[in-house]
Formats: C-alpha cells, structure tokens, sequence
C-alpha cells in the first residue's frame, strides 16, 4: 500500500514538470522580450502595467 502511494506521488509529480516548465520559459520569455525590447510602445504598455499593479519597475 506504501509503495503504491509513493508511485502516485512521484507520477503526480513528474506530470507536474512539463507544465511548470513550459509556465517559466514563457514567463522568461516574456520578462526578455518586453524588458530588452527597442519597440517604445512594448516597453511603455509594459511599464504602466507594472504601474497599475503597484510593482515598483525604477
């Protein structure tokens, strides 16, 4: 019975990573596209909505 609760965990987990995986590449592609992007308009859009959310960006 151990040994099948062990199992489920490690599977419920190992479903777990592709999801969190792919959630922080698009987290970081997105914080690396807007934060180095030369397009003043993706910057501004990005910088008043940190404004808007109260997080501090200076």
């Amino acid at each position: 019975m151990v040994t099948n609760s062990a199992a489920a965990a490690v599977s419920l987990s190992a479903s777990k990573i592709i999801p969190l995986s792919m959630t922080a590449l698009l987290g970081l592609f997105i914080v690396g596209f807007v934060g180095f992007s030369h397009l003043e308009v993706v910057h501004n859009a990005a910088h008043d909505t940190r404004h808007s959310l109260a997080f501090p960006c200076h």
